[in-house]
C-alpha cells in the first residue's frame, strides 16, 4: 500500500425517516401503459421498426416477495417508457437527487441519463457522451446537486455481428472494451472535470487497464473509485480530483487487501462515530470493510451471491446481486436483492431464497427465478420502497418494490 495521508472524514448522519406510505397501483392500468409503450405503429412513409425486446419476468407484477419485516409488492411496470423514444440498453445506475427525483444512467447511445419522479413519470432524458455509463451518484455540495458519472469503458460495437454476446474478447461482440473515466457534472449536464487513466499520475503501468465501476463520496468531498473491470484497485482522490492513495488489486502480501471484481462501494455511516468503506469483491462473493484511509477491517461473506455496492438507509444496507450460485455454478438470470441489518446480518432476500444461518454461518443464497434477471443497481426512497435497475435483462426499465 502507498503511504497514508490523513484527512478529515466527517460523514453524513441525516436520513429521511418519514412514515411509510402504502402505495397501490392498478395492475390493469400498468399493463395498459406497457402495451401502449410497446406500440409499434408508424406512419406510412416511415420504414417499419424492428421488433422490440420483450420483458422476461412480467408475471412477477403484483407478487409479494422478501422475508421477515422486509416484504415488497413488485411493480414491474413502474419505469416503463416508449422504447422508441427513450431506449435503454442496461439500467446500470440509480440515485436520488435532493429534490427526490431518480437519476438513472444507461449505456444506450441515444440517452445516457433518464430522470424519473417517484411515480415513474419521465421528467427528462439526455446525454450521449457516456457510452459506457455504469454508475451514478448525486452529491449535494454548497447548496447545489452535482452528478458523478462512472463510465466503465465498455462501448457498443459498431462492428457487432448481431449475434455474439458475452464473448468479451471477440472483435464481433456486442460490447468491446476501451479505457474508462469519471466525470463530475452539474445537474443539467455541464462538465466540471474528468478523472482519466491513473497512468497519467504514475500509479498504473501502461499495461494496466482502467475500467472503473463505482464511486463513493465522503462528506469531506473525497472520492473513492473502484476499478472493478480493470485492475481491481480502489483509488482515493480529494474533492478536486487530486490523487491521495490507492490499494487493492491482486496478489498482495496480505490477501485481505486482494479484490476480485471490485464492482461497487458505499460509505457506511449507520454508526456516525464509525464511518468506513464497504467494498464488493463480487467474484469472491464477499464484502470487504476498510477504514477511510484504506486500512483493512474485516470481511462479510455473502455465499452464493455476486454482490454489488451497498446503499445505506437508516439501519440497513441494500445490495444488488447480479448472479447467484445454483448447483455449484454461477447461473445467468439469477439476481436478487439482499438486505443487511446494522450488525451486517442478512435479514431478507427479495427475489431470492430466505436467508438461513447455521451455527452463526450464513448458508448459500440464490435466486427464486421469478422476479429478476441481473440486479445491478438499487436506490431507496423515504418510504423504504426500492427501485431496481438491471443489466442484461432485455432492455427492461427499472422495477419498483413497494414496501408492505
Amino acid at each position: 500500500m502507498s503511504n497514508k495521508i490523513s484527512s478529515s472524514n466527517k460523514t453524513k448522519t441525516g436520513f429521511d425517516c418519514s412514515k411509510r406510505q402504502f402505495m397501490k397501483n392498478s395492475s390493469a392500468l400498468s399493463s395498459a401503459l406497457l402495451l401502449s409503450a410497446f406500440s409499434q405503429s408508424s406512419a406510412a412513409h416511415e420504414p417499419p421498426k424492428k421488433p422490440l425486446p420483450k420483458a422476461s419476468r412480467e408475471s412477477a407484477h403484483g407478487k409479494i416477495i422478501g422475508h421477515g419485516d422486509f416484504k415488497y409488492k413488485v411493480n414491474y411496470f413502474w419505469g416503463n417508457l416508449d422504447p422508441h423514444k427513450v431506449p435503454v440498453e442496461n439500467c446500470h445506475g440509480l440515485a436520488f437527487d435532493s429534490k427526490g427525483r431518480i437519476v438513472m444512467v444507461t449505456d444506450n447511445d441515444k440517452n445516457n441519463f433518464v430522470i424519473y419522479n417517484k411515480d415513474g413519470k419521465l421528467l427528462d432524458a439526455w446525454g450521449t457522451q457516456y457510452p459506457g455509463a455504469h454508475s451514478v451518484k448525486v452529491n449535494h455540495e454548497n447548496g447545489e446537486d452535482f452528478i458523478y458519472i462512472v463510465d466503465s469503458g465498455w462501448v457498443l460495437n459498431r462492428n457487432w455481428d448481431g449475434v455474439t454476446t458475452g464473448n468479451w474478447k471477440s472483435a464481433k461482440n456486442k460490447f468491446i472494451p476501451q479505457q474508462g473515466f469519471i466525470s463530475k457534472l452539474t445537474l443539467d449536464g455541464k462538465l466540471i472535470y474528468t478523472i482519466g487513466h491513473p497512468l497519467t499520475i504514475g500509479i498504473y503501468q501502461p499495461s494496466d487497464p482502467f475500467r472503473p465501476t463505482d464511486i463513493a463520496i465522503a462528506d469531506n468531498g473525497d472520492l473513492y473509485i473502484t476499478d472493478g473491470y480493470g485492475s481491481d484497485r480502489l483509488i482515493q482522490y480529494n474533492h478536486n480530483g487530486q490523487y491521495i492513495r490507492h490499494w487493492g488489486g491482486k496478489n498482495n502480501q496480505d490477501p485481505n487487501y486482494n479484490l476480485s471484481n471490485t464492482h461497487g462501494i458505499g460509505i457506511d455511516v449507520r454508526n456516525p462515530a464509525d464511518p468506513h468503506l464497504v467494498v464488493s469483491s463480487r467474484a469472491a462473493n464477499e464484502l470487504k470493510l476498510f477504514e477511510m484511509n484504506g486500512r483493512y477491517r474485516s470481511t462479510i461473506q455473502t455465499p452464493g451471491a455476486f454482490v454489488g455496492g451497498p446503499i445505506f438507509k437508516n439501519d440497513y444496507a441494500y445490495i444488488p446481486v447480479c448472479w447467484s450460485v445454483v448447483d455449484g455454478k454461477r447461473q445467468s438470470n439469477s439476481g436478487f436483492i439482499t438486505i443487511l441489518d446494522k450488525h451486517n446480518k442478512v435479514v431478507s432476500n427479495p427475489g431470492g431464497t430466505e436467508p438461513v444461518y447455521k451455527n452463526g454461518k450464513l448458508q448459500n443464497m440464490h435466486t427464486t427465478w421469478d422476479v429478476f434477471n441481473h440486479c445491478h443497481a438499487v436506490c431507496v426512497d423515504e418510504d423504504e420502497n426500492l427501485y431496481v435497475g438491471q443489466w442484461n435483462s432485455n432492455q427492461t426499465y427499472p422495477i419498483k418494490l413497494e414496501r408492505v
